[in-house]
């Protein structure tokens, strides 16, 4: 195999132009790139590991080590990832000599939790060294808060979204699956990591690899850069929801801080309020209105449990206007108050009592 001469810095600045522009990213050769995988507590072992399979696979299927990875935490020594896992980790601190060409950070929940201005310190380093920096699922979170996303776009796991726009206005926030932008790689997560993965393989080395890789790895389809990550109106099973139901639910979705009129939304929907109904009471089961309320307080969860923003704010976020019957929808839809949710609601997600985004049992959406 071949290689071209290439500069750490221009491959990642022109795929995120030309994946901007035109969806298609230029190829060039690479023998040897080294990806670091930087993981704090709790982090998502899966979309970390989905990540770096692609690679994996392409040097079984060539039988060379083109790529080579590490993973680090800042400490070093072993890490809990979010499902109980537990890995072996080197030390941050202790990454010397050549610039790893790619590194990515991988966190999960409550991210600000592990934000040192250390690791921010390593970051900048690697990035001003000539690396290319990334994020999988919340990382972002980090990055921002370091200023390394600053005027450029960029992605996190939808359900942190809200949290993410609130936190950091200098960042242009998307839901797409990954958003590659000068130098910077942020990818929301899941098997979106493995996608991410592959379209960067097929820059590295060549688009017959990549597929290769796809194939032994059972992907099906790579999904483009731009992708949204809930855009579709079908189910992951198959199940498709009918167009105006899911002309709503968008319009629902978009417009959370200054909530619409359900008659304005049946307007904009080109549905009639009658038929909206019949169609929320079949496929969501629950009414436009009890619906329209719960995604509000699930975004007004997201900013409770992920940011340290005052409640008053974050009930004007979620599109209430007194925080009175904020407080008492928050109680009823999660079973506590905002102000107990803060404290209690920080407790890693598989650790609670019941998922977040869904009624205890007992209590009334």
């Amino acid at each position: 195999m071949w290689r071209l001469s290439w500069s750490r810095d221009s491959w990642f600045n022109r795929i995120g132009r030309e994946f901007h522009m035109t969806g298609q990213m230029p190829l060039e050769k690479i023998d040897d790139f080294h990806i670091l995988i930087v993981v704090t507590p709790h982090f998502n072992i899966a979309a970390t590991m989905s990540f770096l399979d692609p690679f994996r696979a392409a040097n079984y299927i060539e039988g060379k080590s083109f790529f080579r990875w590490s993973i680090v935490s800042e400490r070093g020594g072993t890490c809990l990832a979010s499902n109980g896992a537990a890995i072996k980790t080197g030390a941050l601190s202790e990454i010397r000599g050549k610039v790893p060409d790619l590194v990515m950070l991988s966190t999960s929940w409550t991210p600000e939790s592990f934000s040192s201005a250390a690791l921010h310190a390593r970051l900048w380093r690697f990035a001003r060294s000539g690396g290319s920096v990334g994020a999988l699922d919340t990382g972002a979170f980090i990055l921002a808060e370091a200023g390394l996303l600053d005027g450029r776009r960029a992605t996190v796991h939808y359900e942190h979204l809200g949290a993410f726009r609130e936190m950091f206005p200098d960042v242009e926030a998307c839901d797409d699956l990954f958003v590659f932008d000068r130098g910077r790689i942020t990818c929301s997560g899941g098997t979106a990591a493995t996608e991410c993965a592959l379209l960067l393989l097929g820059e590295l080395r060549d688009e017959g690899l990549a597929n290769a890789a796809a194939k032994y790895l059972f992907v099906r389809g790579v999904r483009p850069a731009g992708t949204r990550q809930v855009a579709e109106s079908s189910e992951p099973f198959g199940r498709r929801i009918p167009e105006k139901l899911f002309r709503a639910i968008d319009l629902m979705e978009k417009n959370l801080e200054e909530p619409l009129r359900i008659s304005e939304v049946c307007r904009r929907a080109k549905v009639s309020h009658r038929q909206l109904d019949r169609l929320f009471r079949r496929y969501v089961k629950t009414p436009p209105s009890a619906y329209y309320r719960d995604i509000r307080l699930d975004r007004a969860r997201g900013l409770v449990t992920q940011t340290e923003m005052p409640l008053s704010q974050v009930a004007l976020a979620a599109g209430f206007s007194s925080q009175v019957h904020f407080s008492r929808a928050y109680k009823t839809r999660f079973g506590m108050s905002p102000r107990t949710d803060r404290v209690e609601g920080r407790v890693p997600f598989e650790f609670r009592s019941w998922p977040m985004h869904r009624t205890p049992h007992g209590q009334s959406g």
